[in-house]
């Protein structure tokens, strides 16, 4: 028999927030962290916004040698890891090293480090190159940070799923649990993509909005004249662990993940499946393994990229497993406030997906002002709505068809009569 996972911890970082409560805050009152980018110059760039983490400071949480050794990604990962094993109480002292694993992703990793150190060897020559470099741009880099850190000794890991990457990682360490290889997993993703590489990487294949004339309106996901996305920095941290190891420890239960569901699209590198038929099978599977139905979901947390084609696919997958219940659900993106954190996108939907249960409270999809035609569900246009939220499916796709879905429930202790 399959353990129960629940949640005992979240962290974030985030364009709205370094915190649980200030990104709460924001993404309940619809507040952008879209602006123009700030860290190098755009001028020549067809896309200049982006979701920076503004205000950020690393000596808050690193030391002087973690932060030279390291990349900006990671610096993000090891921050919200602390909000999330703090909420989760979690000593390793009390726990056997072995039993806690560590499986956080990331879709460019170290692209920060590389580009500085890369300007070095053709300037400064190879003898000048960081020796931190070989480790540091690794996207396993945040993983192994946080093992040494903690001194967890259990599974650990890496995917490399683009903007599905922490939704896997969140799944497998599920699935870690839920088979007995761990008690407890420290899970996520997370991102620092906003680089001068990065960017002129998506502007090249016109994936991003150019909006620049109005960056808090640029992200538009779902909406009929949105352009592109909007890039983005941060990610998300969350402690699983078996139901009996929380009870155990005697930590609050924030939540129960329920369900996973992963699949390929096998259509294009960059472009999703019209038809939907690898989303679809993923929410799907999410969901039966969650022991659920369709109509059992109160909200779905959406992909929503504010790209022409994935709003459209993404919606008519919603259709093609709710039905005529899609109509009736709430469906939102938080993307079109935090921007797409891609690799750190799905940890930082997810967590928005139980504060929704918590708060019973849909967080916006602000600039929805007119839908396509076929795209007629409840978007929950730019005012968040009251709902008595149990279920959430939180969505995530990735470049290369990679679907990653989670199914995140209200815990309810069951106790023997």
């Amino acid at each position: 028999m399959r353990k129960k996972v629940v949640i005992t911890g979240m962290g974030i970082i985030s364009p709205i927030g370094h915190t649980l409560d200030s990104f709460w805050f924001n993404l309940s009152k619809g507040v952008s962290g879209i602006d123009y980018i700030q860290s190098f110059d755009t001028s020549t760039f067809s896309s200049r916004i982006g979701g920076e983490i503004k205000n950020f400071d690393p000596t808050e949480y690193l030391s002087s040698k973690e932060i030279n050794r390291t990349d900006t990604f990671t610096h993000y990962a090891l921050a919200a890891t602390r909000e999330a094993i703090e909420q989760a109480s979690l000593d390793m002292k009390e726990l056997d090293p072995f039993s806690v694993g560590v499986l956080v992703g990331s879709g460019s990793g170290g692209t920060g480090m590389i580009l500085e150190n890369h300007q070095t060897l053709l300037t400064k020559g190879a003898r000048r190159v960081s020796p931190y470099l070989a480790s540091g741009m690794l996207i396993n880099s945040s993983v192994s940070e946080i093992a040494i850190k903690l001194g967890a000794k259990g599974k650990s890991g890496s995917f490399v799923t683009a903007c599905a990457a922490s939704s896997n990682c969140i799944g497998e360490a599920m699935r870690a649990i839920q088979y007995g290889d761990a008690d407890i997993m420290i899970a996520g993703g997370t991102e620092g993509a906003i680089t001068p590489l990065d960017l002129a990487s998506f502007t090249k294949i016109k994936a991003l909005s150019t909006r620049n004339d109005s960056p808090q309106e640029a992200s538009r996901p779902f909406d009929r004249s949105r352009d592109g996305f909007v890039i983005g920095s941060g990610g998300g941290i969350v402690v699983l662990e078996s139901e009996e190891s929380a009870l155990r420890r005697g930590v609050p239960i924030i939540a129960e993940l329920a369900g996973y569901g992963a699949t390929n699209d096998a259509y294009g590198v960059t472009a999703p499946d019209p038809e939907g038929h690898g989303v679809i099978m993923a929410m799907k599977r999410a969901i039966q393994d969650a022991n659920l139905t369709p109509d059992d979901i109160d909200y779905i947390n959406a992909h929503g990229t504010s790209t022409k084609l994935n709003d459209q696919s993404e919606t008519y997958a919603i259709k093609k497993v709710f039905g005529e219940r899609a109509y009736e659900l709430p469906v939102s993106s938080i993307k079109s406030m935090t921007g797409h954190l891609l690799g750190g996108a799905g940890a930082a939907e997810l967590i928005a997906s139980v504060l929704s249960i918590q708060n019973k409270l849909v967080p916006p999809t602000i600039n929805h002002t007119e839908s396509d035609e076929d795209m007629n569900l409840n978007f929950v246009p730019n005012r968040a709505q009251n709902h008595r939220i149990r279920t959430v499916l939180s969505n995530s796709f990735g470049f290369g068809g990679h679907n990653a879905c989670l199914v995140v429930k209200e815990w309810k202790e069951e106790r023997e009569v």
